[in-house]
């Protein structure tokens, strides 16, 4: 990490309570002593009006205890670990995505990302199960049976122009489905940013295949492979972002952790909150495994609408008077012609 990058946690640092107080002006300099110059009598009377009126004083705070970042209780280690992160990312890291990403062609790059992706859909119909979301679920399964077969084993991404895009899930969104709260925030250079609840989900995550399959899954040169390519790729896919992250913020961890922790809560309320397929709950109107008759623009709640009237004739004057005509007899209008038929009045 360059030094440059260390001047925003240096000011913080420096910011800590009683660094103000160190440079008030003035603190140096001795104040004149009032007391020197009232009486003896004056003084303790004025002592003791003082003792009575002023409040008692709170201890002062131990020297260099800076207060701790909510959900962060590991800062000093999290920082040391972006330190070593943003050290391997300048000189191994980052050179090897973007020389991954200039010798293997897109399409090569975009197969492998597809495939690797496809391979975990399993394990986000697992987790569909288990938050009771079987539509999802269904949904999940049908995505991974489309792109599996007629995207060549996952190669070409199918399902998505059909409208089932991948949707993540894991372990660690179920623990949080059920309530259990995402403990401290981790920062693992060859992970990045996490919680202690997504970093045992992860985990979780990681030996479905293995256990439910075996081999390849179980192999060490596989696995080390997919950690590799999957990371590069990564990598290259998001150094406009890191870049931007590393250059502009005025503190590129807090940036970071503030961003997922706050991504984090928003994903794990939204599979709290009423959704698709849930007990109880119909489907939404973008759900392309809702009811093809149903009109997607229906408000379910609204009341059934009164019947329409009778469509009126399409040969009748518009202008004419709704209300039926009186046919004037002949004898009243003198006249041996006939009356005019009702809607040919004559102007």
């Amino acid at each position: 990490m360059s030094a440059i990058a260390l001047l925003p946690a240096v000011a913080l640092a420096l910011a800590a309570p009683g660094a103000a107080t160190d440079g008030a002006p003035g603190a140096g300099a001795a104040a004149p002593d009032p007391a020197a110059s009232t009486p003896a009598a004056e003084r303790a009377s004025a002592v003791d009006a003082a003792e009575a009126v002023s409040p008692p004083q709170a201890p002062p705070e131990a020297p260099g205890r800076a207060a701790r970042t909510p959900g962060d209780p590991l800062e000093g280690f999290n920082r040391f670990m972006f330190r070593v992160f943003r050290g391997l990312d300048k000189a191994v890291i980052r050179p090897l995505a973007m020389g991954y990403k200039t010798v293997v062609p897109k399409v090569l790059r975009s197969g492998l990302r597809h495939a690797f992706s496809n391979l975990g859909e399993p394990v986000v119909f697992l987790n569909d199960m288990l938050q009771l979301r079987p539509g999802r679920a269904l949904r999940t399964f049908g995505r991974f049976a489309i792109n599996s077969t007629l995207g060549v084993g996952g190669l070409i991404d199918v399902a998505t122009p059909e409208k089932l895009p991948h949707r993540p899930n894991g372990f660690g969104d179920t623990l949080g489905f059920y309530g259990v709260k995402p403990g401290p925030y981790l920062f693992i250079p060859l992970l990045g940013p996490s919680t202690l609840r997504d970093l045992a989900g992860g985990t979780g995550d990681g030996l479905v295949l293995p256990t439910a399959v075996g081999s390849p899954f179980t192999r060490t040169d596989y696995r080390v492979g997919r950690a590799i390519v999957t990371g590069l790729d990564q990598r290259a896919e998001s150094d406009t972002e890191l870049t931007t992250l590393f250059d502009t913020a005025l503190d590129p961890y807090a940036t970071l952790r503030s961003v997922y922790l706050q991504s984090r809560t928003a994903e794990i309320a939204a599979l709290k909150a009423p959704g698709r397929n849930l007990p109880g709950e119909a489907a939404a109107p973008d759900d392309p495994l809702a009811d093809p008759l149903t009109d997607p623009l229906t408000d379910p709640a609204a009341e059934a609408a009164p019947p329409a009237a009778p469509a009126a004739d399409p040969m009748a004057d518009p202008l004419a008077d709704p209300a039926p005509p009186v046919a004037d007899s002949p004898a009243a209008t003198g006249s041996d012609a006939p009356a005019a038929a009702p809607g040919l009045t004559r102007n």
